[in-house]
């Protein structure tokens, strides 16, 4: 029988309609197998990371209920990608119609060449601790700490609510 976890998933978009993209995509995460969406964050929009010459994303976390592996979790998360016209391309932080990411696997640390949990960059991102901080105030991230804590070493918030979904 397989193992069922929950698991945390970064959304991210600022392109072609960036709310609607991470709206359908919540609901797409429902419709892997042997994974269902337990509770999506509010959406936030925050300034891009990297050049600033593209749109503001909108963001969230959902917070999902898994029986895959998480090799098999961010093919899945590929594959919803793909239907979404990503286009994979040197330029990192560039706009994306797109992103998802695993930022959580229950409290598993994992680092091959094609996935690291908890995410590489997840101490250092508001638009992904806030809305995590607001899925489970309390939550512990395996080698970084508690939510709250890394909340409070961040410098002042850019991000802002859209709404609560």
């Amino acid at each position: 029988m397989t193992q069922v976890v929950d698991a945390y998933i970064g959304l991210g978009s600022n392109l072609s309609d960036p709310q609607q993209q991470v709206t359908t995509a919540l609901q797409e995460l429902n419709a892997i197998p042997d994974t269902c969406l337990v509770e999506a964050s509010s959406l936030y929009v925050s300034k891009p990371m990297g050049p600033s010459d593209q749109p503001d994303y909108i963001n969230a976390v959902a917070k999902i209920s898994t029986g895959l592996t998480p090799e098999g979790l961010l093919k899945a998360l590929q594959g919803i990608e793909q239907a979404h016209q990503r286009q994979r391309k040197d330029e990192r932080w560039g706009p994306r119609t797109l992103d998802l990411d695993i930022i959580l696997f229950a409290e598993e640390q994992i680092k091959t060449q094609s996935l690291q949990i908890p995410h590489y960059g997840v101490a250092e991102r508001e638009f992904v601790l806030i809305p995590l901080q607001e899925l489970q105030p309390d939550l512990i991230i395996p080698g970084k700490g508690a939510v709250a804590s890394l909340i409070e070493k961040l410098p002042p918030f850019k991000l802002s609510k859209i709404n609560k979904n």
